[in-house]
């Protein structure tokens, strides 16, 4: 599939020092390698450039922000409106003391390795999770015990009419795997309350983390990450191995033999298979176990 009148949607946008591309494949941009085009996608320089973009777009025009697609299901027919990618212009990062201001397009492994060359400690359990730091807010994401919400210090935040504001972490009241952003509120940068440390001490724990990732999680398939919530007091992957779902498929769409809380795009599974099977293996845990499983991968578009 893809989006017509591009000539009218050009004529439309605003003159930005970022670049537009047009019937973008999103399928070369998420994760799990599936997926239809965006409308349109833009790739802003800098926070002034995504206000002007922002305050003299198309007013009937949908944005959604995206991080690295790690975590994101983009279905067949695409996402109409425009996907906002941060890039370079948004990925610094500054060292206060033993905090840290990090911008967020920067890469969460980025930032860890940062922080192990600074001696600062707190983020290590970040390395195994793939994506961005603004992703990383907006989903109050979390490994081994520690999440985001228990550094974060404040996110700086643009609104849907360009406008840039801050709030505190207790202001947005986060909870598991959800930073409560306000809605349409785009993450910019954002400061960590973390602690002094030796460099041995800081790689002993990321050489840890990533050990552990290896020997539990598919991390050379194409995946989305951990699917589904942990329902309080259960593990997903538990409950959905309980409900004889290791290894199920639809077409080339597979639940992962080695951690039965991912999904796997083995080949050529489109969208559908993916979310089809999620549903199933939802359908399933909810006959065996009476528990509904919530989705943690975000599914967008159309």
């Amino acid at each position: 599939m893809t989006f017509e009148c591009e000539k009218q949607i050009i004529d439309s946008l605003p003159l930005v020092e970022g670049r537009y591309s047009f019937n973008q494949k999103m399928s070369q941009t998420t994760w799990f390698k599936v997926g239809g085009p965006a409308e349109v996608f833009f790739k802003p320089a800098h926070a002034q450039d995504l206000s002007h973009f922002l305050k003299n777009k198309p007013s009937d025009m949908d944005i959604l922000c995206m991080g690295a697609g790690s975590n994101v299901l983009v279905r067949d027919h695409g996402i109409k409106g425009c996907v906002v990618r941060l890039g370079s212009g948004f990925s610094g990062i500054e060292i206060d003391g033993p905090d840290i201001i990090v911008g967020a397009g920067c890469l969460d492994r980025t930032v860890v390795m940062k922080c192990l060359e600074e001696g600062i400690s707190g983020l290590e359990f970040l390395v195994g999770v793939p994506g961005t730091i603004g992703g990383a807010i907006a989903m109050n994401a979390g490994a081994y015990g520690s999440e985001v919400k228990d550094f974060l210090r404040w996110v700086e935040l643009m609104d849907e009419k360009g406008e840039i504001y801050r709030l505190s972490s207790s202001e947005l009241s986060m909870n598991y795997r959800d930073g409560n952003l306000p809605e349409g509120s785009i993450a910019l940068r954002a400061a960590f309350g973390c602690y002094k440390e030796t460099q041995q001490v800081i790689k002993n724990k990321i050489d840890d983390f990533l050990k552990k990732r290896e020997d539990s999680q598919p991390i050379k398939g194409r995946t989305g990450g951990s699917t589904f919530k942990n329902p309080e007091g259960y593990k997903a992957w538990e409950l959905i191995d309980k409900a004889g779902c290791r290894g199920l498929r639809i077409g080339d769409a597979a639940v992962s033999e080695k951690h039965c809380n991912f999904l796997l795009n083995l080949d050529s599974a489109t969208a559908r298979d993916l979310e089809d099977l999620g549903e199933t293996v939802r359908r399933k845990v909810k006959e065996t176990s009476n528990i509904h499983l919530e989705w943690e991968i975000l599914r967008l578009g159309m």
